[in-house]
């Protein structure tokens, strides 16, 4: 499976996408754990519909990054992050350009939950108890539907439940293979 259409993921991507309240942090963070078991290096790009803060006030680095620093990146033994301010506007930030910072080498699958309209294969993550319509029919991109409940579906469904039967479905569908 080609990422052609996300021309700077350079290693399979995957997305989740569904209305808030459906799951998709659940199915991701359940899939992660029997994904890496398998040996695969992941990497995992959230959208946020509202601001966020992953710096403390008080903190060096915040203090730092509030004093103006475009790009701040804070560094331990066992972690760094950068941080990097982007103009306040009306528009979500680009899946794309924000692919591009991944350290691809290192990874061998995007984990890509939120961005619901990306130009990227999707698994529509849908609970019929939140009461909203479903997403795949109109994108194409959408290759599978996880959910709670069986219904009647041209697409793979997928139990959002078992997170070893959404991982065989992506490394089928991508052709990834476990890596020793």
């Amino acid at each position: 499976m080609s990422s052609a259409r996300l021309p700077n993921a350079r290693i399979p991507i995957i997305g989740f996408a569904a209305y808030s309240g459906s799951g998709k942090t659940t199915l991701v963070t359940r899939l992660i754990p029997v994904l890496r078991a398998r040996g695969l290096r992941l990497a995992a790009v959230k959208h946020a519909h509202h601001g966020f803060e992953c710096d403390q006030p008080g903190k060096d680095s915040y203090q730092i990054r509030k004093a103006g620093a475009n790009q701040t990146l804070v560094a331990s033994a066992g972690l760094w992050a950068l941080m990097t301010e982007t103009p306040q506007g009306p528009a979500d930030p680009d899946l794309n350009e924000l692919v591009r910072h991944l350290d691809q080498e290192n990874l061998d699958l995007i984990l890509v939950e939120g961005f619901k309209w990306a130009d990227i294969p999707k698994i529509e993550v849908h609970r019929p108890s939140v009461g909203k319509a479903l997403l795949y029919p109109d994108d194409p991109q959408f290759v599978a539907v996880a959910s709670d409940e069986r219904f009647d579906c041209p697409l793979p469904l997928l139990d959002i439940n078992d997170a070893t039967e959404v991982a065989d479905f992506i490394a089928d569908f991508l052709g990834l293979s476990a890596r020793q």
